[in-house]
């Protein structure tokens, strides 16, 4: 993987998606058009972090690397250099897959 460069600012994070295997049913491939977007995705970078009221730093549960559950249609998709990536809150991360 190339190394991208795009920092994510404030609590934000870059992911990008993890493709599915291709499945087959019955020696019928299926087209991409109709398989789920897929959830799981990998951490590429994360921004300086969330600030509470008191402007106190709130660090990241997440971190570079990590293979994450992300909402089906959560973050902006973007595309640098012929691959594509979702730039999205910390919040829209669903859960850490360990």
């Amino acid at each position: 993987m190339a190394n991208v460069n795009v920092r994510p600012l404030g609590d934000r994070v870059l992911v990008q998606q993890v493709e599915e295997q291709e499945v087959k049913k019955g020696g019928i491939i299926i087209p991409d058009s109709a398989k789920e977007k897929p959830q799981e995705a990998k951490v590429i970078a994360v921004g300086s972090g969330k600030r509470d009221e008191a402007g106190k730093l709130i660090p990241f549960e997440v971190k570079k690397g990590d293979k994450v559950l992300i909402s089906k249609y959560g973050g902006t998709e973007i595309k640098i250099d012929g691959q594509t990536y979702q730039i999205m809150r910390e919040d829209d991360i669903l859960g850490i897959l360990e």
